[in-house]
């Protein structure tokens, strides 16, 4: 993994309490795994930065190196990796998601 890269990675967590690396963009996702990951955030009204892993292929290899995860998307909640899409969609179809994301205070408590 280049410095850049790194750099680049550290970066986007740090700065986005909520932090999607995808395939695409949340407008157009490029793959059915970085869709499920938009849609659910969105469903849930989460804010969250993304970044494109198909624009840069360091980033793209350097997230996985970052996380030690194979597969993209990978979320970052406050700069803690969740996971990919697998983890995530079972997080919100068991409604630990929600929690999880008011317990971090990046979602408003429902009610």
């Amino acid at each position: 993994m280049t410095d850049a890269a790194t750099a680049t990675i550290q970066s986007a967590i740090s700065d986005n309490d909520v932090m999607l690396f995808m395939k695409g963009s949340p407008q157009f996702p490029q793959c059915g795994f970085s869709a499920a990951v938009v849609q659910i955030l969105d469903y849930l009204g989460t804010e969250y930065g993304s970044m494109n892993v198909l624009e840069n292929q360091d980033v793209r290899q350097g997230i996985k190196d970052f996380s030690d995860w194979p597969t993209i998307p990978q979320l970052y909640v406050k700069g803690e990796f969740v996971g990919g899409c697998d983890i995530v969609r079972e997080m919100f179809e068991q409604g630990e998601l929600r929690g999880f994301l008011e317990e971090k205070g990046v979602l408003e408590a429902e009610g």
